[in-house]
């Protein structure tokens, strides 16, 4: 049966660029300026501005499905094969902080080998393709006004001490009404609250649009083998550090007995009215597009923190969601942020590090 949906059609006018946008951008990014900065100087090592934690670094493959439809054959998926991959699972603050501080967890893939002109020319000579998903299916700030607001309150929370981050974070999972105490939106404050569960059981979603060839869409990478599936769910607890099983500690565990694997799906965009693209905080009905599967992502038993892949995935490697063929545009006002963010985040991690910017062309440039 041939799927009739009307999905909207990729074109430029999908974007529309916000009142001021400009200059708000440059505030965000000056503010993340000063995190990184003052995060330096805290730990004399600089650190992403955003998932500083790393709690592994993988390779693995991504299988594009064979007999897709004509709508998710689109990009990277236009054709059955199958790619290698480096994944990186983070914590998303932006300082290195207790496993036992609830906070959004992120999951980060680089496809490598993928054919086709790059969004930026500084990217042309690059074969990679990444994909940037988080355990939370909007991003709770989703234009750029709000984003400067969330900017705003991370940076003042930035020094706190574990154990205000602690305080803050119980205080902010039964928060109703912080809008005003704040200055950031309701749903941002939920989302920071989010309780401990495991990393490796939870659903990761693109948050964002992005161009998905001839369309739109939203990505996401959910639990498909039996020993991932089990994890759902499962709550992790502990009140210090000291008697606190870490994500780290269980993700390390888990992939020296256990491959993992995952569904990675397509969220097709049918109305931009209900589905928009420049308020990344509106979750886009299933009811209107259902999440397609297109590709499976398979991650091996490894060592996912030896030394050298420790220092090479905190140092060297950068996952940027305009590390993109054309096919798969970042799209919205608050990805357009992270085009600036992310690339004066990296320079600055690279430059006080002393650390190449390499992008990797195969998995045997991943340290074992």
């Amino acid at each position: 049966m041939s799927d009739t949906r009307p999905y909207v059609r990729y074109s430029d006018a999908v974007e529309v660029l916000q009142p001021d946008e400009a200059e708000v951008i440059q505030r965000i990014v000056e503010s993340m300026s000063r995190v990184n900065r003052a995060t330096f100087e805290r730990h004399g090592h600089a650190t992403r501005d955003a998932h500083a934690k790393s709690h592994g670094l993988l390779v693995g493959t991504l299988t594009v499905k064979e007999g897709l439809p004509a709508h998710l054959r689109q990009g990277l998926f236009a054709e059955p094969r199958e790619y290698p991959v480096v994944v990186r699972l983070s914590s998303a603050p932006g300082d290195i902080q207790s496993d036992a501080i609830p906070s959004l967890r992120g999951l980060a893939i680089k496809v490598l080998g993928v054919p086709g002109p790059k969004v930026l020319p500084e990217h042309r000579e690059e074969t990679t393709q990444d994909f940037l998903l988080v355990n939370h299916p909007v991003i709770p700030f989703g234009h750029v006004k709000a984003y400067l607001k969330a900017q705003s309150f991370a940076e003042r929370r930035s020094g706190s001490s574990d154990l205000s981050k602690q305080v803050t974070s119980a205080v902010l999972r039964g928060a109703k009404h912080v809008l005003g105490a704040v200055g950031v939106e309701n749903e941002t404050v939920k989302a920071l609250g989010t309780p401990n569960t495991h990393l490796l059981g939870q659903t990761f979603h693109s948050m964002a649009a992005l161009r998905f060839g001839d369309y739109l869409a939203k990505l996401s990478a959910a639990p498909l083998s039996d020993e991932v599936r089990r994890l759902a769910g499962e709550t992790i607890r502990g009140d210090t550090e000291a008697d606190f099983s870490t994500l780290t500690d269980r993700v390390v565990t888990f992939f020296r007995e256990h491959e993992a694997r995952y569904e990675l799906r397509a969220q097709l965009c049918t109305d931009l009215g209900r589905m928009p693209v420049e308020d990344a905080s509106v979750v886009w009905p299933e009811a209107l597009s259902p999440h397609e599967a297109v590709a499976t992502l398979t991650l091996p038993r490894q060592d996912v923190r030896s030394p050298a892949r420790r220092v090479y995935g905190d140092d060297v490697l950068s996952f940027n969601p305009w590390h993109c063929v054309e096919a798969h545009r970042p799209l919205g006002s608050i990805m357009r942020v992270r085009r600036h963010a992310y690339e004066a985040s990296s320079r600055f991690r690279h430059e006080m590090n002393l650390a190449p910017r390499v992008e990797p062309r195969s998995v045997s440039d991943i340290p074992a």
